[in-house]
């Protein structure tokens, strides 16, 4: 450093001091230019050039001590050249050219010349400054000058979010001052004349020196001495202005606040630093609270929907079937409202929780975080097994239910059909013990026997004919106990019955036969008009009750075949009919002719027929209701032939309906398919089109409820069959699912290939081309590419991966990244992250512990009170709470651990 102590003495050098705001910058003449409020013809107002000419002799002493000299008139002692010359090198930090010995006028022009040469080499425009002016001691002109190297020196190299100098530092001091009361910097004269602005910006950075509350917004003086005392004493600030001046005066001069404040500026640019890696900080922990925050959301619905289908299956799986129809289909109609109400919720919650898993790990991968792996049993693979077991479930209750409806539909008919035949049997069979018991014949006559023995042959015919309706009675009470009837055992009770009661029946027939049949050489004579009436009006009359019981049958059928099959059988046996009344008129006439006999022989018949207790009376009064019953079961089968008919339109119209709808879901899922193979224009127009597109999906939702509407009817109508589709209502169901969780899919992919693009920076062009490259070795459009496909295409972006040792090592890395998994197929989301992860620059883990070093003051290590004094409450708690004790050798009480917990922010495989 060049001695200009004294203008006699030799010039000695030592070593240069460093100075505040050493170093080159932009240019000062456009600053300079705008400062029209140094009026050059005007003298300055007094009170102004008082406090220029203190501040501006304490800035340049606060230099000038570091080269072991001050001065004392600012006017005076820059005269020369010499101090001003030495005030410029400590300030820069750069050497001058040796000053002149001489004490003569031009000596001094000289070194003044000198160190405006040098003022003016950093870019500052010198308006109307002249040595002889500064040599002269023009007193405004020197102020100008000075004030021209601490707008050089001190202020133009302040920059706060890309503004400078003035306005810059305008808006450190309101940023800084911003959270104290009765506080509001809006310019560097009024703003600071209470004094509260200069002891909020120490507090700001030295709490423990200033006791803000105590201040009082009406005690102005008191509050700058204050601020002044604390700046010059703990802060190395010299005293540069006066209370009582800035109080008494009604605008503060600017230059001389701005000169003050500029050295606060100065004595806190480490707390700059130091905002900065905390705005770093703030920024890579807002990132990770909000991905915890997705990951407790996600966790949330996983569980809840997991939840849902844990306490869904054991009832769908729940197979106990019910005594009666009712019931059953009280379960299907529940079933029906499950799968209307309480299921399409929970298929668009399943989607959403996929599209957010997708969306957070697209998050974590861009902020360079580690992937996001939910806790055991909650993977979007977990939920899918879950949901697909449900979904088993719920096909195979469906089943069920249909199965179980059809079962006892089938016992109710078969019961009915068992009570209507037992209770013929049990009206024929009624006395009919009686009757065999009795023992008539052994007080009967010759002709009495007879009679009794022709009587019991017809019984014996007619027990005969008996004997199949028995036969079809218990194999109908078999039928029942295989398929499990609720009522079997009131049914086995009395189909037992009627068999015990058959076999005694058949027991005591056998014992009468061999009593009458002892008698028999003793009978002479029998009628055998009589003989052969009962025996054709014996089976007559039971084809008429046959007749009857088949007229009035119950019929169940689920075809329009079925029924015109019952119809075709009811018209052939309408056709037996006119034989049928052939028979009974010939059977009449052999009674007529009994009578007839009778009366012209002059035979008294002792009452009734003796061997048939079937009369006229009787055939013609079955035969009455045979015919009344015939056209009740035309009625019948015409209502049930209606009824299928109206099937089969139910039928019809849902297949119609089905094969436009099952198609139309088919051909959509394909659209969908080429649409996210071949997706043109840019990521918005894709996004726009998809949306569209699934407006038209969605809007297409009423299609489906008619069909629902038709499903509903079928069911109603218990159809379980239908040939003219192939379409059944899971299929649709499982179709429509499957179509919009695929558009919702798709979507979400354009818009994490938007975030993927916009977070790094990628441009459309890239995308494009990302796009078209991936397209063009995609042979087989499936959206995926394989290992060869995948080398092939990484080849054509220009990666070294060929056939060789290394470029194969390469390729193995790559495909580490882009499949973890191992699946052996890349999709285009994991190629796209893996190009941007390429092509763009991230924040890492040694960066944000660069800023907490930053923080710490060097440390290896940061304090709780640290954070809590640099971060906001939240993010300095969030912190606190998360970091483990420092271990080293150099650890204080209260030490934490911020590089481990940096290197756990972004995972082990950043560091």
């Amino acid at each position: 450093m060049v001695d200009y102590h004294a203008a006699n003495q030799s010039y000695q050098y030592g070593p240069s001091s460093a100075g505040n705001g050493a170093g080159g910058g932009g240019s000062m003449g456009d600053y300079m230019a705008q400062e029209d409020d140094w009026d050059r013809d005007l003298l300055l107002d007094p009170a102004w050039e008082k406090q220029q000419r203190k501040t501006f002799t304490a800035w340049c002493n606060s230099h000038l001590r570091k080269a072991g000299t001050q001065i004392e008139n600012i006017d005076e002692d820059f005269r020369d050249g010499l101090k001003l010359m030495l005030l410029l090198e400590v300030i820069s930090g750069e050497r001058l050219p040796k000053p002149e010995r001489g004490k003569m006028r031009v000596h001094k022009i000289n070194n003044v010349n000198k160190a405006l040469d040098f003022i003016a080499s950093k870019g500052v425009k010198l308006v109307s400054i002249g040595a002889e002016e500064i040599v002269d001691g023009n007193a405004k002109m020197t102020l100008g000058m000075i004030w021209t190297i601490i707008l050089r020196f001190a202020i133009q190299d302040i920059s706060v979010e890309e503004t400078s100098a003035k306005e810059g530092l305008l808006l450190w001091c309101q940023r800084k001052t911003a959270p104290y009361k009765n506080v509001n910097v809006q310019n560097f004269h009024i703003s600071w004349k209470d004094g509260l602005a200069f002891n909020a910006l120490i507090h700001r950075h030295r709490p423990e020196l200033i006791e803000y509350d105590k201040l009082r917004k009406d005690d102005p003086v008191t509050n700058l001495n204050n601020a002044f005392e604390v700046a010059e004493k703990y802060l190395d600030i010299p005293k540069m202005l006066d209370a009582e001046d800035i109080v008494n005066t009604a605008r503060p001069d600017e230059k001389a606040i701005m000169t003050y404040v500029s050295s606060f500026y100065h004595a806190f640019s480490g707390a700059q630093k130091a905002e900065t890696a905390a705005n770093r900080i703030c920024k890579v922990l807002a990132v990770n609270q909000e991905n915890e925050h997705l990951m407790e959301d996600y966790e949330r619905l996983a569980s809840d929907l997991l939840e849902w289908i844990r306490r869904t299956i054991p009832w769908l799986e729940d197979r106990v079937p019910q005594k009666t129809i009712q019931e059953m289909q009280q379960k299907l109609e529940d079933f029906r409202d499950y799968r209307r109400v309480h299921k399409p919720p929970k298929v668009q919650e399943k989607c959403q929780l996929e599209i957010n898993f997708n969306t957070l790990q697209t998050k974590l991968r861009l902020s360079n975080r580690p992937a996001f792996m939910p806790s055991e049993g909650r993977m979007v693979s977990d939920i899918n097994n879950c949901w697909q077991h449900l979904e088993q479930a719920e096909k195979g209750y469906e089943e069920w239910l249909l199965n179980e409806i059809r079962r006892l539909e089938r016992l109710d008919h078969l019961a009915e059909k068992f009570r209507q035949k037992a209770s013929i049997h049990e009206a024929w069979t009624d006395g009919k013990e009686a009757m065999l018991k009795h023992r008539d014949y052994e007080t009967a006559t010759l002709s009495d026997i007879k009679a009794l023995i022709r009587k019991h042959e017809a019984f014996e015919s007619d027990l005969a004919a008996h004997q199949d309706r028995v036969e079809q009675i218990a194999a109908i009470a078999q039928e029942l106990n295989e398929l499990d009837y609720y009522d079997s055992h009131n049914v086995n009770t009395r189909c037992q019955k009627i068999c015990d009661q058959w076999d005694a029946l058949g027991s005591l027939t056998h014992s009468r036969r061999e009593a009458l049949e002892k008698t028999e050489k003793q009978l002479e004579t029998i009628d055998q008009l009589h003989l052969e009436y009962a025996k054709r009006a014996a089976p007559f009359n039971n084809w008429m009750e046959s007749a009857m019981e088949d007229l009035q049958d119950m019929f169940i059928v689920h075809t329009i075949e079925e029924i015109e099959g019952l119809i075709s059988a009811h018209d052939q046996f309408k056709s037996t009919l006119p034989d049928a009344d052939r028979e009974r008129e010939a059977i009449l006439a052999i009674h007529k002719e009994a009578q007839r006999i009778a009366e012209s022989n002059h035979i008294k018949l002792s009452g009734s027929n003796p061997y048939t207790t079937v009369t006229p009376q009787i055939i013609n009064s079955k035969w009455e209701k045979v015919q009344q019953l015939v056209p009740k079961r035309d009625h019948a089968l015409l209502e049930e032939q209606s009824k299928q008919q109206s099937n089969e339109h139910l039928r019809r119209q849902f297949a119609s309906q089905a094969n436009i709808v099952g198609p139309w879901i088919q051909t959509k899922m394909e659209e969908i398919g080429r649409i996210s193979i071949e997706m043109n224009g840019t990521l918005e127009d894709q996004l726009s089109h998809l949306k569209q597109y699934e407006r038209s999906i969605v809007d297409y939702k009423p299609n489906l409820d008619l069909l629902e509407q038709q499903h509903q009817l079928i069911q109603e109508a218990l159809i379980f069959d239908n040939k003219h589709t192939n379409y059944t209502m899971e299929h649709i169901r499982v179709g429509w699912e499957q179509l919009l969780t695929t558009i919702a899919r798709t979507i979400n992919e354009v818009e994490n290939q938007i975030l993927t693009r916009d977070a790094k920076g990628i441009s459309q062009e890239q995308m494009q081309e990302f796009r078209a490259s991936f397209n063009h070795f995609d042979k087989d459009h499936g959206g995926a590419l394989g290992p060869e496909e995948f080398k092939a295409c990484l080849i054509s972006l220009g990666y070294d991966v060929e056939n060789d040792r290394q470029g194969d090592a390469e390729f193995n890395r790559i495909m580490s990244v882009v499949d973890p998994n191992h699946s052996g197929l890349v999709t285009f989301q994991a190629f796209i992250d893996f190009m941007s992860r390429e092509t763009t620059d991230t924040d890492t883990a040694d960066q944000v512990i660069a800023s907490f070093k930053v923080l710490a003051g060097d440390k290896n290590f940061i304090t709780a009170e640290e954070l809590r004094r640099e971060l906001p409450p939240d993010q300095a708690e969030y912190c606190i709470a998360r970091m483990a004790p420092y271990q080293g050798p150099d650890a204080a009480p209260g030490a934490l651990d911020y590089k481990s917990f940096s290197t756990a922010l972004y995972g082990e495989s950043d560091l």
